[in-house]
Protein backbone atom coordinates (compact mmCIF):
# COMPACT_ATOMS: atom_id res chain seq x y z
CA UNK A 1 0.00 0.00 0.00
CA UNK A 2 3.49 2.48 0.38
CA UNK A 3 4.39 2.03 -2.96
CA UNK A 4 0.63 2.42 -4.30
CA UNK A 5 1.18 5.96 -2.38
CA UNK A 6 4.48 7.26 -3.69
CA UNK A 7 2.98 6.11 -6.74
CA UNK A 8 0.27 8.53 -7.26
CA UNK A 9 2.36 11.32 -5.51
CA UNK A 10 4.74 11.33 -8.04
CA UNK A 11 1.86 12.34 -10.66
CA UNK A 12 1.45 15.96 -11.29
CA UNK A 13 -1.85 17.15 -12.52
CA UNK A 14 -2.08 20.58 -14.01
CA UNK A 15 -4.34 22.57 -16.42
CA UNK A 16 -4.60 20.87 -19.67
CA UNK A 17 -3.04 23.02 -22.93
CA UNK A 18 -4.02 23.38 -26.91
CA UNK A 19 -0.57 21.54 -27.15
CA UNK A 20 -1.84 18.34 -25.46
CA UNK A 21 -4.38 17.59 -28.16
CA UNK A 22 -2.16 14.61 -29.85
CA UNK A 23 -1.41 13.34 -26.19
CA UNK A 24 -5.41 13.37 -25.79
CA UNK A 25 -6.24 11.91 -29.14
CA UNK A 26 -3.61 8.99 -28.71
CA UNK A 27 -4.50 7.89 -25.28
CA UNK A 28 -8.18 8.51 -25.97
CA UNK A 29 -7.33 5.90 -29.06
CA UNK A 30 -5.79 3.27 -26.77
CA UNK A 31 -9.34 3.15 -25.09
CA UNK A 32 -11.92 3.19 -27.41
CA UNK A 33 -9.90 1.79 -30.71
CA UNK A 34 -10.27 4.62 -33.08
CA UNK A 35 -9.08 8.23 -32.98
CA UNK A 36 -11.51 10.81 -32.39
CA UNK A 37 -9.32 14.05 -33.72
CA UNK A 38 -12.38 16.11 -34.84
CA UNK A 39 -14.52 15.36 -31.92
CA UNK A 40 -11.05 16.48 -29.47
CA UNK A 41 -10.10 19.40 -31.92
CA UNK A 42 -13.69 20.65 -31.37
CA UNK A 43 -13.63 20.10 -27.53
CA UNK A 44 -10.34 21.76 -26.86
CA UNK A 45 -11.24 24.82 -29.54
CA UNK A 46 -14.29 24.88 -27.02
CA UNK A 47 -12.88 24.85 -24.00
CA UNK A 48 -10.30 27.65 -24.92
CA UNK A 49 -12.77 29.75 -27.12
CA UNK A 50 -16.06 29.75 -24.44
CA UNK A 51 -16.71 31.84 -21.49
CA UNK A 52 -17.84 29.73 -19.49
CA UNK A 53 -16.18 28.30 -16.66
CA UNK A 54 -13.86 25.32 -17.57
CA UNK A 55 -11.68 22.91 -15.51
CA UNK A 56 -9.39 20.63 -17.69
CA UNK A 57 -6.89 18.77 -16.40
CA UNK A 58 -3.65 16.57 -17.69
CA UNK A 59 -1.47 14.25 -15.61
CA UNK A 60 1.69 13.78 -16.17
CA UNK A 61 4.12 10.37 -14.63
CA UNK A 62 7.82 11.25 -15.24
CA UNK A 63 7.25 13.86 -17.26
CA UNK A 64 5.20 11.71 -19.74
CA UNK A 65 1.66 13.00 -20.46
CA UNK A 66 -0.35 10.02 -19.48
CA UNK A 67 -4.00 11.18 -18.42
CA UNK A 68 -6.22 14.06 -18.86
CA UNK A 69 -10.01 14.80 -18.16
CA UNK A 70 -12.57 17.51 -19.94
CA UNK A 71 -14.80 18.74 -17.86
CA UNK A 72 -16.84 22.05 -17.93
CA UNK A 73 -19.24 23.85 -15.46
CA UNK A 74 -22.94 24.25 -15.92
CA UNK A 75 -24.97 27.43 -13.39
CA UNK A 76 -28.34 25.91 -14.25
CA UNK A 77 -30.05 23.39 -16.58
CA UNK A 78 -33.34 21.75 -16.76
CA UNK A 79 -34.89 24.00 -14.90
CA UNK A 80 -32.59 24.00 -12.15
CA UNK A 81 -30.66 27.09 -10.66
CA UNK A 82 -27.19 25.49 -9.03
CA UNK A 83 -24.25 25.10 -10.30
CA UNK A 84 -23.00 21.44 -11.62
CA UNK A 85 -19.78 20.29 -13.79
CA UNK A 86 -20.28 18.10 -16.19
CA UNK A 87 -17.34 15.72 -16.93
CA UNK A 88 -17.55 15.10 -20.70
CA UNK A 89 -14.29 13.06 -21.53
CA UNK A 90 -11.96 11.06 -19.33
CA UNK A 91 -8.42 8.69 -20.14
CA UNK A 92 -5.93 7.50 -18.33
CA UNK A 93 -3.15 5.57 -21.20
CA UNK A 94 -3.55 1.72 -20.91
CA UNK A 95 0.37 1.84 -19.92
CA UNK A 96 -0.66 3.94 -16.72
CA UNK A 97 -3.99 2.80 -15.37
CA UNK A 98 -3.77 1.60 -12.01
CA UNK A 99 -1.49 3.67 -11.16
CA UNK A 100 -3.23 6.94 -9.46
CA UNK A 101 -3.38 8.79 -12.41
CA UNK A 102 -7.26 8.51 -12.74
CA UNK A 103 -7.52 9.25 -8.97
CA UNK A 104 -5.24 12.27 -8.99
CA UNK A 105 -7.03 14.03 -11.84
CA UNK A 106 -10.47 13.27 -9.91
CA UNK A 107 -8.66 14.95 -6.43
CA UNK A 108 -8.02 17.80 -8.16
CA UNK A 109 -10.97 18.04 -9.70
CA UNK A 110 -12.65 17.92 -6.63
CA UNK A 111 -10.38 20.65 -5.10
CA UNK A 112 -10.84 23.07 -8.13
CA UNK A 113 -14.61 22.47 -8.17
CA UNK A 114 -14.99 22.67 -4.72
CA UNK A 115 -12.94 26.08 -4.53
CA UNK A 116 -15.66 27.68 -7.57
CA UNK A 117 -18.49 26.47 -4.91
CA UNK A 118 -20.00 23.97 -7.25
CA UNK A 119 -21.48 20.85 -5.46
CA UNK A 120 -21.97 18.55 -8.04
CA UNK A 121 -20.08 15.95 -10.31
CA UNK A 122 -21.92 14.46 -13.19
CA UNK A 123 -21.22 12.15 -16.13
CA UNK A 124 -21.88 9.25 -18.24
CA UNK A 125 -20.68 5.85 -18.54
CA UNK A 126 -21.51 3.82 -21.65
CA UNK A 127 -23.37 0.87 -19.93
CA UNK A 128 -21.13 -2.00 -21.04
CA UNK A 129 -18.19 0.19 -20.00
CA UNK A 130 -17.56 -2.29 -16.72
CA UNK A 131 -13.75 -1.11 -16.22
CA UNK A 132 -14.99 2.98 -16.27
CA UNK A 133 -18.61 2.35 -14.16
CA UNK A 134 -16.47 0.52 -11.56
CA UNK A 135 -13.48 3.26 -11.38
CA UNK A 136 -16.36 6.22 -10.66
CA UNK A 137 -17.95 3.44 -8.08
CA UNK A 138 -14.48 4.02 -6.47
CA UNK A 139 -14.30 7.64 -7.08
CA UNK A 140 -17.40 7.78 -4.83
CA UNK A 141 -20.29 8.67 -7.71
CA UNK A 142 -23.54 6.73 -7.48
CA UNK A 143 -26.54 6.43 -9.89
CA UNK A 144 -28.49 9.65 -10.87
CA UNK A 145 -31.65 10.01 -9.81
CA UNK A 146 -32.71 10.70 -13.34
CA UNK A 147 -33.09 9.04 -16.43
CA UNK A 148 -30.95 10.33 -19.81
CA UNK A 149 -33.67 10.14 -22.57
CA UNK A 150 -32.19 10.02 -26.01
CA UNK A 151 -34.37 10.54 -29.77
CA UNK A 152 -32.44 9.47 -33.04
CA UNK A 153 -33.96 12.06 -35.55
Amino acid sequence: MQNETLEKEDVVVRTLRPADLEGVIRIDAKNVGSRREQYFQIKLDQNLAETGIKISLAAELDGAFVGFLLCRVHYGEFGVLEPAAILDTFGVDPLFQGRGVGHALMRQLRMNLSGLGVGELRSEVRWEDAALMNYFRREGFLPAPRICLSLKL
